[in-house]
């Protein structure tokens, strides 16, 4: 499951259409087109408001949610963050155009680099308060700078704001209500989804074990397509922290995990070889599926929540009966 499949996220061809219209022009001699790219916007977002001209084209993101919705969106940015377990951008996105030679690093996540940020001469910079109120000031002296209140659950009104930020509103707009009746569809192929308890278990390190609750990306994903949750997972909360001791509360009629980093993996791997994990039902009965984080976890955005689809579609046709 970390291939896009033949029915990947409907944002990749949102991506395609956005570059084709981006080539033309709205009146023959290009002047309606000129003077779309010359408007102001005032933007409100999670800081105050933001004074934006045109269609910014040198765009600097700060969090993976906004690199998933800028990239949905057609843009590929200047520079973005990375995380602080990969020095690498997440492989999903040159499945959708996005070369990561092209897009500098600008530091990391916890950590941006405001000198690198500068040398790019960016004409927006796209985060949210969670991560970067601190820095905001900084940020704003640099470029326009729009910040989301909050991350994770949160995306599709995040993806709204990028948009509006970006002058691209209409577009986001479309691109979630065919993202909706997917995972709508989606659902369907498992029977009455709302019958089935999803568990989504995340290994961070240090023995740390998340299942991740109805307040989160993945969280929303999943009610989208209809699907009940396990009761310790339904929560507004983004996860609920267990020890491994307690991964029984982990149980669901389907079980996906994933890790974070080496050292989630490690956890990952020693848990899942042994006899609590081993004796969950899903487990035995073929239910439980390996993830990939970037996919579930990291993208929170558009394209991620198209490729947790395209997982769950290709989960379907597996299951036994």
């Amino acid at each position: 499951m970390r291939g896009v499949t033949s029915r990947s996220a409907v944002a990749l061809t949102v991506v395609g259409v956005l570059s084709l219209t981006a080539c033309g022009s709205s009146g023959t001699d290009g002047e309606p087109a000129a003077a779309a790219q010359e408007q102001t916007r005032t933007v409100t977002h999670a800081l105050g408001t933001t004074e934006i001209v045109g269609e910014p084209e040198r765009v600097v993101v700060l969090d993976t949610g906004e690199l998933d919705a800028v990239v949905a969106l057609g843009i590929i940015p200047v520079g973005a963050v990375r995380t602080d377990v990969s020095s690498e951008l997440p492989g999903y996105l040159q499945d959708a155009g996005a070369d990561p030679a092209e897009i500098a690093e600008v530091g990391t996540i916890n950590e941006p680099d405001l000198e690198r940020i500068a040398a790019l001469e960016p004409d927006l910079i796209l985060s949210n308060a969670v991560r970067h109120r601190e820095i905001y000031d900084q940020l704003s002296a640099i470029a326009p700078t729009v910040l989301a209140e909050d991350v994770g659950d949160t995306w599709k009104e995040n993806l709204l704001l990028d948009a509006e930020a970006l002058g691209r509103r209409a577009d986001a707009e479309e691109l979630l209500a065919e993202l909706e009746a997917r995972a709508a569809e989606v659902g369907a192929q498992f029977g009455d989804p709302s019958a089935l308890e999803v568990s989504v278990v995340r290994f961070v390190g240090a023995g740390s074990v998340r299942l991740y609750g109805e307040g989160s990306f993945i969280g929303t994903v999943l009610a989208d397509a209809g699907f009940a949750r396990p009761e310790v997972q339904r929560t507004p909360e983004t996860f609920v922290e267990v020890g491994p001791e307690e991964i029984g509360q982990a149980d669901g009629d389907l079980l996906f995990s994933a890790a974070y980093g080496d050292e989630g993996q490690s956890d990952l791997s020693g848990l899942t070889t042994g006899g609590l994990w081993q004796s969950l039902p899903a487990v035995q009965q073929g239910r439980s599926h390996a993830v990939d984080d970037d996919r579930w976890f990291l993208a929170i955005g558009p394209l991620g929540a198209g490729l947790v689809l395209d997982d769950l579609e290709e989960v379907a046709g597996q299951q036994p009966g």
